[in-house]
């Protein structure tokens, strides 16, 4: 697999009587947008608005982020299964709106959902204050089953990202990166000096709103299996979860894993990247046991003498994480965990819901519980009140100034664990 990612600069978005891209600047039809959104029966109403980095804006509830992409050579389309037909992709070019992004945000789907604040201490927080966001406000038909108002919230941002996308195929990008990984056979042989190192990219899969698709299959009906790194980037992975807002991956975090992007940057120079293995997040123990063993398993057939284990969410998933720990290290790989933590306010709480005494290299993301306070903005995109029941926060968290004091879980993406976030943790 070759693939070649061409970075269209964004530096603005405007609204304008067509959508293009012209001098860095992405023009946006803003009707058509919203026609793409309401054509799905399921949504009463929606509008669109911007909210650039700086700006005094506040969007919440935020549902999923998304960076505009299309394909412009090579098979598939951009995101297989659920936009675009069924077929491999991770091959060929694709051109990246880079520095913009599509927000969904509206009534609320399930009360696990975030704020992204664009100016502000709450910007610091999140990767997505530095992006020029087209914020797809939706309302849902009255009586809408939560599980198909997802769906079309879930769809509608992957529509209007893949159209935002069309806008970038015949311009020129500012850059081009090439990833190229070989066929397993002549990967294992590929550097055989240097360590073989494997990624075990644990999936939110609980259901009741806990999803991820894979190729538009919901991962929590696949068996651990392997992927070649380029197919993650390609948009192969989308997100479809609701779980609390600093720790879940978007769409957009699938789209740019930095787990994936730094271990290709050092593939060849200090580690052989072996490949990818993509496992689920169970409810039960017999589906915990299932998964983690074959994940296992798959690790070991790589050759591999490392591996790294990326969590989403946390709780229930910590059993997962240190089952996929203990079993690789028990095959003598040796495995280091990212993960953040749920410490309490005072941060001396016991980090995760499980613990293994073989889990001896663990990086953390940030402690979720932390209190922050968020000033009040000038303009709020979505519904401020429902700071006061998504996760995190409490009937009361938002002020009558529409100030907002809560827990950092809020804040989308501020604890991501796969380290898409400026925050860490350290023994005092």
């Amino acid at each position: 697999m070759r693939l070649e990612l061409g970075r269209i600069r964004i530096g603005d978005v405007q609204f304008a009587s067509s959508t293009r891209v012209e001098g860095g600047v992405l023009c946006v039809d803003r009707a058509a947008v919203e026609g793409i959104v309401c054509k799905d029966e399921r949504i009463a109403r929606a509008s669109v608005a911007i909210a650039r980095p700086g700006e005094e804006v506040r969007i919440i509830p935020v549902k999923d982020v998304i960076e505009p992409r299309v394909k412009v050579e090579g098979t598939g389309g951009i995101f297989p299964g659920l936009v675009s037909k069924v077929e491999t992709v991770g091959d060929g070019r694709t051109h990246v709106l880079s520095g913009a992004a599509v927000v969904t945000v509206g009534t609320i789907v399930g009360f696990q959902e975030g704020i992204i604040d664009m100016a502000g201490p709450g910007a610091a927080y999140t990767p997505f204050s530095r992006l020029n966001n087209l914020v797809i406000a939706c309302e849902p038909m009255e009586g809408l089953p939560p599980h198909e108002h997802e769906a079309a919230i879930r769809l509608a941002g992957l529509k209007v990202a893949a159209y935002l996308g069309e806008a970038g195929r015949n311009v020129e990008p500012d850059e081009v990166d090439v990833y190229e990984c070989l066929p397993l056979p002549e990967q294992v042989k590929a550097y055989p000096g240097l360590p073989k190192v494997a990624y075990v990219y644990m999936l939110q899969s609980q259901g009741l709103m806990h999803d991820t698709y894979v190729y538009g299959v919901d991962a929590k009906k696949i068996l651990p299996t392997l992927m070649y790194p380029t197919e993650v980037m390609d948009g192969a992975i989308v997100s479809g979860n609701c779980v609390s807002a600093c720790d879940k991956n978007t769409t957009y975090h699938h789209q740019n894993s930095p787990v994936i992007h730094d271990l290709l940057a050092r593939h060849g120079r200090d580690i052989n990247f072996v490949g990818v293995v993509i496992t689920n997040e169970n409810v039960t123990l017999s589906d915990k046991e299932r998964s983690s063993s074959f994940a296992s398993k798959l690790v070991e057939m790589l050759g591999a003498e490392g591996a790294i284990v990326s969590e989403e969410g946390f709780g229930n998933p910590d059993a997962d994480l240190m089952m996929n720990c203990a079993k690789l290290e028990k095959r003598g790989i040796r495995t280091v965990l990212l993960t953040d933590e749920y410490a309490g306010r005072d941060g001396a709480s016991q980090s995760l819901a499980d613990a293994n005494s073989l889990a001896s290299a663990v990086v953390s993301a940030g402690n979720a519980n932390e209190l922050i306070s968020l000033p009040p903005m000038k303009r709020v995109i979505g519904h401020p009140e429902a700071a006061n029941v998504i996760a995190g926060g409490w009937d009361g968290s938002l002020a009558e100034d529409g100030s907002i004091a809560a827990e950092l879980q809020v804040i989308v993406g501020a604890t991501n664990e796969l380290g898409f976030s400026k925050l860490s943790a350290k023994e005092a």
